[in-house]
C-alpha cells in the first residue's frame, strides 16, 4: 500500500488547478496558461474521430502526490514506491543499460538521475516542475508550441492539470551514447495521469529516448493523457521508443509530436498492448528540407480492447521521406488504423509510404483502416498498402511437426509477423516485447 502526501477530490474545478501550480512553485505565466486551458477544457466537446469515448470526468481524481519531494537516488525513494518499481526490474536496468533512468509514480516524478558525464556536456535532464522553475525561458519558448490546448479536449485536460514528466534538452553537436530511459505507472484506481513531456535536441545532437507505462488492475477505471512534444532540428538525430502495457481498464488518450527540421532523422517505435480503449496518432511535422521519419508500431489487441492508432505525417521541406508500418495482432477485439499523410505544395521529390498489416486470430474480431493522404506536389510520390489476413494452417502445422506446440508455433508466427518493428528496438526492449507477445498469447 502506497502512502499519499496528498489526494485531491473527485472532480475537476480552478482551485485544483491553482493546487497544482502552487505545489510546484510555478511563475505566473504557467498558472494562467492552466486556467485558460481548463476553461477551454470545460466548453470543448468530445472528439467526433475515432472512437467512442464514456470517460466520466466527474469521477476522476486529478492530483496526487505519493511523496513530498524527489529523491536524490534510489535509495532514499519511499520504500513502497521502491519495491513496486524494484518488482519490474527498473534500478536494475539502470546500472545494467541506462544512461539515466526517471520514474513517475502517479502524478510526480519521484526519482530522477543523468550521468555526471552528460551534464558536463550541458544535458539537462530533469522533471517538468524544476524544468518550469530552473529553465523557464527555454520550456516557456517550447512550450505547447506542437501541441497547442486549442487542439483537443484532451490537450487542453493536459495542459490544465498536468503533473510529472520530463524535460530533456540536448546541446549543439552533443551525442548522448546511451538511451535515457522513463517509466510510468498508475497504481491507485479512478486516476487521471497527465504528464509532460518536452525534448529538444539542438542542431548535430543525438538522443535515443525509451519509454514504458504499466498500471495494475482495478475495478474503476483510470485516464491517462499523457503529451509529449519534440523539437528535432538541423542534422540532429532522434529515436523514440515506447512500450504501453497499461492494465484493461485504462482509457489512453496519449498525445505525441515532433517537428523535424534541415536533415534531421526522427525514428518512432510503438508498442501497444494494454488499455481498455486506446487512442494514439503520433505525428511528425518534417519542416526542413531532407529530413526524414520513420514510425513504427506494434499492437495485440484481444478480449474486448479497442485500439484506433495509426500516425500522421505532414510533409513541408523539400526531398522529405516518411515511412508509417503498422502491425496489429487482433483476438476478439477491435482495432482501427487511422493514418494522415499530407504533402504540402513546394514540398518537391518527397515520398510517403505507408503499410498496414492486421493478423486475425479469430473470426469475432474487427480491423479496419481509414488512411487519409492529401498530396499537394506533382513531384511528390505516396504510397499506401493495407493487408488483412489469418494465421494459416498449414505454418502452424509444419511447425507443429518439427516439435513445437501449438501455441509455441504461433508465438513463432506471431513474433515473425512483428518482426519489422522489434528490430528497430535496443535489444533489451526487443526482448521484453517477445515476452509480452508470449504472454499475452498466453492469456487470450
Amino acid at each position: 500500500m502506497v502512502d499519499y502526501a496528498l489526494i485531491s477530490g473527485k472532480g475537476l474545478n480552478e482551485n485544483i488547478v491553482r493546487q497544482i501550480s502552487k505545489d510546484n512553485e510555478e511563475p505566473e505565466w504557467m498558472l494562467r496558461l492552466r486556467l485558460k486551458a481548463l476553461k477551454h477544457f470545460f466548453k470543448t466537446p468530445m472528439p467526433s474521430w475515432g472512437l467512442s469515448l464514456d470517460i466520466n470526468f466527474d469521477e476522476l481524481t486529478y492530483y496526487v502526490k505519493p511523496t513530498e519531494r524527489k529523491a536524490a537516488s534510489w535509495d532514499e525513494v519511499p520504500e513502497d514506491i521502491r519495491k513496486t518499481f524494484d518488482a519490474l526490474g527498473i534500478p536494475e536496468a539502470e546500472r545494467q543499460l541506462f544512461a539515466g533512468t526517471g520514474a513517475q509514480f502517479e502524478s510526480q516524478i519521484i526519482y530522477a538521475k543523468l550521468k555526471q558525464k552528460f551534464e558536463s556536456l550541458g544535458v539537462i535532464f530533469t522533471d517538468m516542475h524544476t524544468a518550469v522553475r530552473e529553465h523557464s525561458s527555454i520550456v516557456k519558448q517550447y512550450f505547447g508550441r506542437l501541441l497547442p490546448f486549442t487542439n483537443n479536449k484532451f490537450a487542453a485536460l493536459n495542459t490544465a492539470v498536468w503533473s510529472g514528466g520530463l524535460f530533456i534538452y540536448v546541446p549543439k553537436n552533443v551525442v548522448v551514447d546511451l538511451p535515457i530511459h522513463n517509466y510510468f505507472r498508475i497504481n491507485m484506481e479512478g486516476i487521471g495521469q497527465f504528464e509532460r513531456t518536452l525534448i529538444i535536441l539542438e542542431e548535430g545532437a543525438k538522443l535515443d529516448y525509451i519509454e514504458g507505462c504499466t498500471a495494475p488492475m482495478y475495478s474503476k477505471a483510470s485516464l491517462h493523457a499523457g503529451l509529449v512534444e519534440v523539437f528535432v532540428k538541423s542534422n540532429a538525430r532522434f529515436h523514440y521508443t515506447t512500450i504501453q502495457n497499461w492494465s484493461r481498464n485504462i482509457y489512453n488518450m496519449s498525445m505525441k509530436r515532433a517537428l523535424a527540421l534541415n536533415n534531421s532523422v526522427i525514428t518512432w517505435v510503438d508498442g501497444n498492448f494494454g488499455s481498455k480503449k486506446l487512442m494514439k496518432y503520433p505525428c511528425i511535422i518534417l519542416k526542413g528540407d531532407n529530413s526524414k521519419a520513420d514510425l513504427l508500431s506494434a499492437s495485440f489487441a484481444k478480449n474486448n480492447q479497442e485500439f484506433d492508432i495509426g500516425a500522421k505525417v505532414y510533409h513541408i521541406g523539400k526531398n522529405t521521406k516518411s515511412r508509417i508500418l503498422s502491425k496489429s495482432i487482433v483476438k476478439q477485439s477491435l482495432t482501427n488504423y487511422r493514418g494522415l499523410v499530407s504533402i504540402a505544395k513546394g514540398s518537391v521529390n518527397s515520398r510517403a509510404s505507408v503499410v498496414c498489416d492486421s493478423l486475425m486470430l479469430d473470426n469475432d474480431s474487427t480491423s479496419s483502416t481509414y488512411p487519409y493522404i492529401f498530396n499537394n506536389e506533382p513531384s511528390a510520390i505516396s504510397t499506401h498498402e493495407a493487408r488483412v489476413g489469418k494465421v494459416e494452417e498449414d505454418q502452424v502445422f509444419y511447425l507443429t511437426s518439427r516439435g513445437l506446440t501449438k501455441k509455441e508455433a504461433l508465438a513463432m508466427i506471431l513474433l515473425g509477423f512483428i518482426s519489422p518493428v522489434t528490430k528497430e528496438l535496443p535489444l533489451d526492449f526487443a526482448l521484453e516485447l517477445n515476452k509480452i507477445i508470449r504472454l499475452e498469447l498466453s492469456n487470450a
